[in-house]
């Protein structure tokens, strides 16, 4: 059985059904109080022999009006339709109104309505010819940006339609490989962080994923975007030539080296330290040993 074209997840097929594995992709937006950044990688594939590049990220901008992204992961078909019919779905609430569009609604909390309207309607159209085939309608995306009248918004939307916006507690999201670019996040973005220091720290999340993972691949694209402005010029495309990119990689490989060999290692022989490992826990015991066939294990 051929793969199925058109996946951002990759299949394994035996005896003809399709055995789903890890998704290929990272995307990660970052709202502040000063701006808010966009990152993405490009790798999808239709079967394990055939990785391919796709953009994963396309801006909206009406200077003075209103600047929105929008980051996908999952299925690729889908993801595709979904901005296909976006850019034409009427979102209506009575059968009488206008409608309501990415162009001309009001808030970001009204243009994510409209994205999972159009999630929606791919779902309806191509749901069941999907499940019919052994795939399931599989698609994870983050919308973000700003609206004349409000301020930033930043949400992620999910494969029924349904959405959850970054708050000051959570103020990043991630979709497809996230496990290993969320520590640097957690540990450095905060809703006060300055917009180019958020942008590095992306970049070297991305990097670490990069690293770990080669279901994740180069070029990347990134958006930063200034609170208010309605506009950006800090676009850019980063493939394995970007100079900033390859200084930040070798850097943060030999910083992160260097920061482990300064750490004291453990001491087990009791010799001199002022930081022990072998203590007694105050809450727990040592693991027990077994020693006989007779001891329990509780």
């Amino acid at each position: 059985m051929p793969p199925l074209a058109g996946e951002d997840t990759p299949h394994r097929y035996t005896l003809g059904f399709p055995a789903k594995t890890k998704p290929m992709t990272y995307c990660v937006a970052i709202k502040l109080n000063a701006g808010l950044v966009f990152l993405s990688d490009s790798r999808t594939n239709a079967g394990l022999d055939q990785i391919s590049t796709f953009r994963k990220m396309i801006v909206y901008e009406k200077p003075d009006d209103r600047f929105m992204v929008l980051l996908s992961a999952g299925n690729l078909s889908i993801s595709q339709s979904v901005r296909e019919i976006l850019q034409i779905e009427r979102l209506k609430d009575h059968p009488e109104d206008e409608g309501t569009t990415i162009w001309n609604a009001t808030s970001m909390f009204d243009a994510a309505r409209v994205l999972g309207s159009a999630i929606r309607k791919v779902q309806e159209r191509d749901g069941a010819a999907l499940k019919s085939a052994g795939v399931d309608f599989n698609v994870s995306l983050i919308f973000g940006g700003q609206i004349q009248g409000e301020g930033m918004r930043l949400f992620q939307v999910y494969s029924a339609g349904n959405f959850i916006e970054a708050t000051p507690e959570t103020p990043y999201f991630q979709v497809g490989e996230s496990k290993y670019g969320k520590p640097v996040l957690d540990r450095v973005i905060t809703p006060t962080t300055p917009l180019d220091e958020a942008a590095k720290c992306a970049l070297v999340s991305m990097d670490s994923t990069l690293k770990s993972n080669l279901s994740v691949g180069l070029p990347l694209d990134m958006v930063v975007y200034e609170a208010n402005t309605f506009q950006t010029d800090r676009v850019v495309c980063i493939d394995e030539n970007n100079p900033y990119f390859k200084m930040l990689h070798n850097s943060w490989g030999q910083k992160l080296r260097e920061v482990f060999d300064s750490i004291e290692d453990p001491a087990w022989d009791g010799g001199q330290t002022e930081v022990p490992l072998l203590v007694p826990s105050m809450r727990s015991l040592p693991l027990k040993k077994i020693s006989t066939p007779e001891e329990k294990l509780i």
